[in-house]
């Protein structure tokens, strides 16, 4: 199994410099992994770095709170497949969701789904840690109706990250025939198997170079 074409590699902290993003290309390239996953700030200058090669751009919207408007997320994502992100990881509302309001987070899902139709691959970030089962459950089931290609787990920053339990449940709830991603404390090829075991078929980790080696990673993004 080809675990580095399967990781996004990622690094998403507001102190990364432009080293740090050169890095961060020129190890995806190294590796072959599947993307590197910047904040949009980057994305231009990665899809520089990365001409040529067969690792994808991917972005964040309305990161990581989700509590921008769908307006918002929709012209975030334009932009940044714009600037030559081809995946785009977005937040759901989350307090929508939480309020039983899924006419909202559909919408808002849809807008960026919409945003990116036919030009870039869209992952919905629900944020397990702050969800019940049952609003997981509704949470990737709205996904799909919008026309999402993959669920994901968590943006790592809000104190808690996938579990292979979750993963099992969102593969359960979207089939087989939407991705899902793993993301949050992944640090470790132990780690990888886990969560691939449990359904995921993608996974977002900064410590993707560790774990390809075998290594323990030391952070989550």
């Amino acid at each position: 199994m080809n675990i580095a074409g399967m990781i996004d590699h990622t690094l998403l902290r507001s102190d990364a410099t432009t080293e740090d993003i050169k890095k961060l290309t020129d190890d995806a390239k190294e590796y072959g992994f599947a993307s590197v996953c910047v904040n949009p700030a980057w994305v231009a200058y990665s899809a520089e770095q990365l001409a040529g090669t067969k690792v994808k751009v991917c972005t964040v919207i309305g990161f990581p709170l989700g509590a921008s408007t769908s307006k918002t997320k929709a012209y975030e994502t334009a932009d940044a497949i714009g600037s030559g992100a081809t995946e785009v990881d977005m937040v759901i509302n989350i307090g929508a969701l939480k309020s039983g309001s899924d006419d909202i987070v559909l919408r808002d899902i849809q807008a960026v789904a919409d945003a990116a139709a036919g030009r870039a691959l869209v992952k919905v970030i629900i944020e397990t840690s702050l969800l019940t089962d049952e609003e997981k459950v509704r949470a990737c089931k709205l996904a799909v109706q919008a026309g999402a290609d993959f669920v994901k787990t968590s943006t790592g920053f809000q104190g808690g990250g996938a579990t292979a339990e979750d993963v099992a449940l969102m593969r359960r709830t979207v089939g087989p025939d939407v991705g899902v991603k793993a993301s949050g404390g992944v640090r470790s090829l132990e780690d990888v198997n886990r969560m691939i075991e449990a359904g995921a078929t993608r996974i977002g980790a900064s410590s993707g170079v560790q774990i390809v080696k075998g290594e323990q990673g030391s952070s989550s993004y």
